[in-house]
């Protein structure tokens, strides 16, 4: 399995580390989240992805989609978004509305719809691409789920945007070949208060949050906001983990 975490940002030194949205590319072909998949590469190589799956309805993992759509449209078959019932509806209500966005979940180009979706259940199993990809609910201020992702070589845990949490984790060690997962650390330890309320991770809750994992299972760090990107990480690298390490935006992941 190859995961790559997309870049979201370019700065004047041409540095792409500050992750602002979040989008996940697997195999080259499936994506989950598209906060920034419709900026990156090329419309043809975007026209390869044929489904997404979106974690929830936060603006930073969905905020490229229309671009995306734009990009892809009438490319073969249409890409086929998945989603739970609340973000289907956040979809329909708040972006493509004729407002925001034109209404492409009820358009056509020669016959065939703009934009397919296909309603996620928790606990429920998809097979995308030689994938087998199960959600599972997870701790977060909206409705949100987090991925198993299987194939032959075993599994991969893209646990989205999080408080502490305990289901997908017992899920996770219930699998026989765990390889990595990948966990957010939004907020600095001195800003623990604003993390919990907001149902994100620290640096010292996620250390506790991967105890609950068997094994020294290898830990991406993702989802650091930008502004306290240093500190966060000076945090992490304290802790000595020698599992954990930095996710890094554009650099492909093989499992």
């Amino acid at each position: 399995m190859e995961v790559t975490l997309l870049p979201s940002a370019v700065d004047q030194a041409g540095d792409t580390l500050a992750q602002y949205f979040t989008s996940y590319l697997i195999d080259d072909a499936v994506a989950v989240d598209a906060g920034s998949l419709g900026f990156f590469r090329t419309p043809a190589e975007q026209c390869r992805i044929k489904h997404i799956l979106l974690s929830h309805s936060h603006i930073d993992h969905l905020a490229s989609l229309p671009a995306f759509v734009d990009n892809t449209m009438g490319a073969g078959e249409p890409v086929t978004v998945h989603g739970s019932q609340m973000v289907l509806d956040t979809l329909r209500r708040d972006v493509f509305n004729g407002r925001v966005w034109p209404e492409f979940l009820d358009m056509q180009i020669g016959g065939r719809p703009v934009l397919k979706v296909s309603l996620l259940e928790p606990h429920r199993p998809v097979k995308l691409h030689g994938l087998t990809i199960t959600p599972i609910p997870v701790n977060h201020v909206v409705p949100t789920l987090g991925f198993l992702m299987e194939d032959d070589s075993g599994m991969v845990v893209i646990a989205s945007d999080t408080g502490p949490t305990e289901e997908i984790w017992d899920r996770a060690n219930a699998a026989p070949n765990l390889k990595a997962i990948f966990l957010e650390s939004a907020f600095p330890d001195a800003l623990a208060s604003l993390a919990e309320v907001a149902k994100h991770l620290t640096p010292g809750m996620l250390a506790r949050e991967i105890e609950k994992v068997n094994g020294a299972v290898r830990t991406i760090v993702v989802h650091i906001k930008a502004r306290y990107r240093d500190e966060i990480i000076q945090e992490l690298g304290a802790l000595g983990l020698s599992n954990v390490e930095i996710g890094v935006p554009g650099k492909c992941y093989r499992f």
